[in-house]
């Protein structure tokens, strides 16, 4: 599909009164934030009317309806199992930036509109920790703990929504088998929908699952190269391949549930995304880290923070600093050789 192609059908969108005005002016604010994948035409405009395109009507209708203006983001789904790469198991500095970040992405809105807006962090732990790795216990733990953070921190404009909200149950195999019954694809099915995304005509959102298919593998490999274990690197990768598009599935399988429960939602992803995708694809900290902060360690580098894993902090000599309680926070680099 061509530029012009997928230009044409949102030339409808062009703000003609103020509230479709100010609809745009609001969603330009997200926009500017967002991640880019690469795409067949250099976009970076805020008003891009194609990345506009899929999410201006939601916008429009809560400035129509004078409401908040509501978006979903499937994100913190618990700490890698890597100690390479995190501190730990419970949230860290990398998270409050990022949840900080969210906060004030939603008060940048509200200076411009008073109803303001939310993020529901839909987190996707559950759905898919048995397979990459983290232990019920621990993910309990991590969102628990991200919920009392969004209320010490006074992040008034973020809330959470997980699999446990659904259905309080201490079988999580059962949470996860009735997501799938209900709103899982084939396994054969996920799949050529993955292959599609390596073909030449694959549409923006094929383009997409393929991308986050390979991301996924490459995360699952990195988590599985803890000391101690024993397979080779090809077994690894042939293994984790598998898990992959099951991982996909199950996330694919959430997303359909989270569009049922938050209809009037604009969609937010923490992936790349292309121009005119159904996804807003969003930063969480600094403007070019590809890392996220439940696979990697946040850094003090004096005027801000940035995110990396953590053998890299070390391997820096940066300082390990502990929060109030004496547990590991972050990490300050005093001579900065990024």
């Amino acid at each position: 599909m061509t530029y012009a192609e997928v230009l044409a059908p949102q030339s409808k969108l062009t703000a003609r009164g103020p509230e479709e005005m100010k609809a745009k002016k609001l969603l330009s604010e997200v926009i500017r934030f967002r991640r880019m994948a690469h795409s067949e035409h250099s976009c970076f405009p805020a008003d891009c009317p194609v990345c506009m395109g899929p999410h201006l009507p939601k916008v429009l209708q809560a400035v129509q309806k004078g409401e908040k203006i509501r978006f979903v983001l499937p994100a913190f789904p618990g700490k890698s199992p890597n100690k390479a790469k995190v501190l730990g198991v419970l949230p860290d500095m990398a998270e409050k930036e990022a949840l900080k970040f969210l906060n004030n992405l939603c008060d940048r809105i509200k200076a411009h509109y008073s109803p303001g807006a939310e993020i529901i962090i839909c987190s996707d732990g559950r759905v898919f920790n048995d397979i990459v790795g983290i232990r019920d216990e621990d993910l309990t733990a991590y969102q628990k703990e991200i919920g009392q953070l969004i209320q010490k921190m006074g992040l008034k404009n973020l809330s959470t929504f997980d699999l446990d909200t659904i259905e309080k149950a201490e079988d999580y195999d059962s949470l996860r088998t009735d997501l799938m019954e209900k709103y899982g694809a084939s396994p054969e099915e996920n799949r050529a929908k993955v292959k599609r995304g390596a073909q030449d005509d694959a549409t923006p959102e094929e383009i997409e699952t393929h991308r986050h298919y390979l991301g996924t593998t490459r995360f699952l490999v990195e988590d599985s190269l803890f000391p101690g274990q024993t397979k080779s690197k090809n077994a690894l990768q042939k293994e984790c391949r598998a898990k992959a598009y099951e991982v996909l599935r199950r996330s694919n399988a959430w997303t359909s549930l989270i569009a049922e429960y938050f209809p009037e939602a604009v969609r937010l992803s923490i992936h790349p995304q292309a121009c005119g995708s159904q996804k807003l694809g969003i930063q969480l900290v600094g403007a070019s880290n590809w890392l996220t902060p439940w696979h990697g360690v946040a850094v003090d580098i004096g005027s801000n923070f940035v995110l990396m894993k953590r053998r890299r902090a070390e391997k820096l000599n940066a300082k390990l600093i502990l929060d109030s309680r004496g547990e590991p926070s972050h990490f300050k680099l005093e001579k900065i050789e990024l």
